[in-house]
C-alpha cells in the first residue's frame, strides 16, 4: 500500500467538506505531530470526526482551525464566550480560537492499529482524560521524561 501526505491546509478542509454531505456519519484521519502524547501518537493513531450538532464543551478534542489553514485537535480547556482555549494533551503552551473555528469533535480515536475505536463517551478515555487533565502542573516532567530525544541510557541511569 502507497502512502501519500498532504499538506493539512488542503487535506483537512476536502475531509470536512465530505463530513457536510453526510453529517450523520463519521470520518477518520491520521494524526500528524506529539501534541496529544501520550495517548495520541504521530502516525500511528486515528481520529474519528463529526461535524458538530450541538456547542462543544469543556473536555473534548476538537479540531479547530486556530489561523487561516492551520489546524489543531486538541482539547477545550475553556470556553469563555465565544473565545476557546485549547491545549494539546502533549503541548505545555494553549492556544486560542472562536467558537465558529471549531470544524469537527473527535468522537473516538484507533489507536494502535485497532479497527475498534476508543470513543470519548467509554470508560477508557474518560478515566485518561480525568486523570491526564488533573496532572496539568506535572506534564512538564512527564512529558519530558516520556520524549523519545532522551537517549535511552539517561532513562536507565547509566552514563
Amino acid at each position: 500500500m502507497t502512502t501519500i501526505q498532504v499538506a493539512n491546509d488542503i487535506y483537512l478542509p476536502s475531509v470536512l467538506a465530505n463530513l457536510a454531505l453526510t453529517p450523520e456519519k463519521t470520518g477518520t484521519i491520521g494524526l500528524r505531530g506529539r501534541s496529544m502524547r501520550p495517548f495520541l501518537e504521530d502516525g500511528r493513531d486515528r481520529a474519528l470526526l463529526k461535524l458538530p450538532t450541538e456547542a462543544p464543551k469543556v473536555g473534548q478534542p476538537v479540531l479547530a482551525e486556530v489561523a487561516p489553514g492551520f489546524f489543531v485537535l486538541h482539547r477545550i480547556i475553556r470556553i469563555e464566550g465565544d473565545a476557546v482555549t485549547l491545549l494539546g494533551d502533549g503541548n505545555l503552551t494553549t492556544e486560542h480560537c472562536h467558537l465558529k473555528d471549531i470544524r469537527a469533535i473527535a468522537v473516538g480515536f484507533l489507536r494502535k492499529g485497532r479497527e475498534k475505536p476508543d470513543l470519548i463517551t467509554g470508560r477508557k478515555w474518560r478515566v485518561y482524560s480525568a486523570v491526564w487533565t488533573r496532572l496539568r502542573p506535572f506534564r512538564r516532567y512527564l512529558l519530558f521524561a516520556l520524549h523519545p530525544h532522551i537517549p535511552a541510557r539517561l532513562k536507565r541511569g547509566k552514563q
